[in-house]
């Protein structure tokens, strides 16, 4: 398994942008699907972006597709999330989480290493 710790969350206005980083620790960083996940407060947790362990394969959810960019640096075995153009409805606690598959996938159950997550806020 790896550690992971997400960093780079704050109070942006709406139309702003932030950048999410993801730090793990442990070993084969490049095999695991990494994927980004949010939880809006009493709402369940959604699925954001995913990328493949090369970083050849991404996924993203409709709400952020267009606005959102997640990629990967496997040699500082970080992920990241650019997020622009934000909304208020993009409020939440952001998640990172690590799958031992090849798979990008959206399922929350396949992900299994979590991040303590990083508070987004957006004021309108």
């Amino acid at each position: 398994q790896v550690q992971l710790a997400e960093s780079g969350g704050g109070l942006v206005q709406a139309g702003g942008s932030l950048r999410l980083s993801c730090a793990a620790s442990g070993r084969s960083f490049s095999s695991y699907t990494m994927g980004w996940f949010r939880q809006a407060p009493g709402k369940e947790r959604e699925f954001v972006a995913g990328i493949s362990g090369s970083g050849g394969r991404k996924r993203y959810a409709d709400s952020v597709q267009g606005r959102f960019t997640i990629s990967r640096d496997n040699a500082k075995s970080t992920v990241y999330l650019e997020m622009n153009s934000l909304k208020p409805e993009d409020t939440a606690v952001y998640f990172c989480a690590a799958a031992p598959i090849a798979t990008v996938t959206s399922d929350s159950y396949t992900y299994k290493s979590w991040g303590q997550g990083t508070q987004v806020t957006v004021s309108s």
